[in-house]
């Protein structure tokens, strides 16, 4: 995971991004719950954390089972990119 000052940085490559993302899997069971998705948007020191967690869902979870699974977090990316001011770099 990519630390800075205890807090993730807010620039990361995507596999960065991924195993920032996988910290929060509490479960191992491969996908984001709204619970994890809530306290990894925590954890990026953002105000209107639930808000945020709701609507991150919503943009990610393309088949509606209440989970980000490994084929759509790349919705997840466009969205931190545009709501959390998480730059994704190559």
């Amino acid at each position: 995971m990519v630390l800075h000052h205890g807090k993730p940085k807010k620039e990361m490559t995507v596999e960065e991004f991924k195993n920032w993302l996988n910290q929060f899997d509490a479960d191992k069971d491969g996908r984001i719950s709204k619970e994890e998705l809530h306290e990894a948007v925590r954890s990026l020191g953002v105000w209107f954390t639930s808000w945020k967690t709701r609507r991150g869902l919503l943009a990610a979870d393309d088949n509606k089972n209440g989970y980000v699974d490994e084929h759509e977090v790349d919705h997840l990316f466009a969205y931190a990119q545009k709501k959390l001011n998480v730059k994704i770099v190559t």
